[in-house]
């Protein structure tokens, strides 16, 4: 079993939806027939796919489950954050349930063999060039948000501990960089480091200019990777492979 990761899938299947993405470069011509060409060569049924955040420009539900029953149809069980163009996002009662494959995160965590997989949407980080004093409260909100994410980690990777005799891989998930563009370390990244976070993957950045403004390397003990489809050009990343 493995676990991949790609983020900002920005599908509109549903023709109620009118979102073309090839106006924002080559990287995005036919992008979720590339994806999913990629995806079926290298994904297996019993794999994890982590998705963080930007899966449809739906604006209500019942438009986005177009795109969710595409990504359904793929191999391999998904993992759903919500990112900033996730307006279609609803209740976990509305949406749990809906697909066989598809899950959701939401102020809580998952275990798949031995990976603890945690983390929640993210915001702006202070230092940021473009942070201004209305950012301040969202941003303390998703740090309260990753704060019961990590509580439901802690509880997963100590009851799998307690079980195997194995110390459990833990791995986090924003839709925003956990860091400001100058890499100074935020509440985000200190919180992955305080509680032992072995790897952390974000996307919401795009285009050339855009990927170096997110960590990728390790810093301070945590490996972070950029996963938006444009940085990975369709090829999800391999985060994890069980023992």
């Amino acid at each position: 079993m493995k676990i991949w990761a790609i983020g900002d899938l920005h599908l509109s299947m549903d023709p109620r939806v009118e979102k073309p993405m090839d106006i924002f470069g080559g990287s995005w011509v036919n992008h979720h027939e590339k994806l999913k060409t990629i995806w079926e060569r290298m994904v297996e049924p019993e794999d994890l796919v982590l998705i963080p955040g930007d899966i449809s420009w739906a604006l209500k539900l019942d438009e986005a489950k177009a795109d969710l029953a595409w990504i359904d149809k793929l191999p391999g069980k998904k993992l759903i954050l919500k990112g900033n163009h996730d307006l279609w996002w609803g209740s976990m009662a509305k949406m749990r349930g809906l697909y066989e494959t598809v899950d959701f995160i939401q102020h809580d965590a998952q275990i798949a063999s031995g990976a603890v997989i945690f983390g929640t949407r993210g915001w702006t980080c202070p230092g940021a060039k473009d942070f201004t004093p209305e950012d301040e409260p969202v941003f303390r909100r998703e740090v309260l948000r990753l704060e019961m994410s990590i509580a439901e980690a802690k509880k997963l990777a100590e009851e799998y501990e307690t079980e195997t005799g194995k110390k459990a891989v833990l791995i986090g998930a924003m839709h925003y960089p956990p860091m400001n563009e100058k890499y100074e370390e935020s509440a985000f990244s200190k919180l992955f480091e305080e509680t032992g976070t072995n790897k952390v993957v974000y996307g919401h950045l795009h285009g050339v200019n855009a990927f170096k403004n997110g960590p990728q390397g390790v810093f301070r003990n945590v490996e972070y990777s950029l996963v938006s489809l444009d940085r990975l050009e369709c090829c999800p990343r391999l985060l994890y492979t069980a023992e």
